[in-house]
């Protein structure tokens, strides 16, 4: 529950959803993905939901889109290991276990996870949300529509005392299988890197 979240600083909710039991992807996965980057970070990446090597490592965007996701940054000058939080990102999903042959996550699952998700952004007070992939657009913009229709604007989101805004781009997953597609993702982190102020 929310209430359940609210308090919690990183430790707490880091031990929370290491523990969670909420629904039933916790008893087929190996172990939770809480995320990884700086905790001062100014963008918060969201992806999907773990897939087999993420719920392996413990880490989120690992394998070949990880490869890519973090090709992606270094482009606009980040990386997820960056030690100064002008250059750092906090990269999570939406939900943090992994469904079972890598299904995509139901609405279910993602609402019983929506509290970790929404205290990590409390947290982090990032200054921009980017949403890879259709999941986590849904999660973040409450949104049905097509990645197509979302993507190449800012939009706004509310959680708690935070406003943030969100850009909404393609999974690194999906651009390794659509490579027509990796130039619209590049305009999406142009964007960003415009809202952020990122040097040119």
């Amino acid at each position: 529950p929310r209430a359940g979240t609210a308090t919690l600083d990183w430790p707490a909710l880091r031990a929370a959803v290491s523990q969670c039991r909420a629904c039933a992807l916790c008893e087929s996965r190996t172990q939770t993905v809480f995320g990884v980057g700086h905790e001062g970070a100014r963008l918060m990446i969201v992806g999907e939901a773990p897939g087999e090597n993420e719920d392996l490592q413990g880490e989120p965007f690992v394998g070949q889109s990880g490869k890519l996701l973090d090709n992606m940054l270094r482009a606009i000058g980040l990386a997820r290991d960056a030690a100064k939080p002008e250059q750092a990102v906090f990269i999570c999903n939406t939900v943090k276990c992994r469904p079972p042959r890598n299904r995509n996550p139901e609405p279910a699952e993602t609402a019983k996870c929506a509290p970790y998700l929404e205290r990590q952004i409390e947290l982090l007070q990032p200054r921009l949300l980017l949403a890879m992939g259709r999941f986590a657009a849904q999660a973040l913009l409450g949104s049905d529509d097509a990645i197509g229709k979302l993507r190449g604007r800012v939009h706004q989101r509310t959680i708690g005392a935070v406003s943030v805004p969100v850009i909404v781009t393609y999974h690194p997953a999906y651009l390794l299988r659509t490579l027509a597609d990796k130039a619209r993702a590049w305009d999406d982190l142009c964007l960003a890197a415009s809202v952020l102020e990122l040097p040119a």
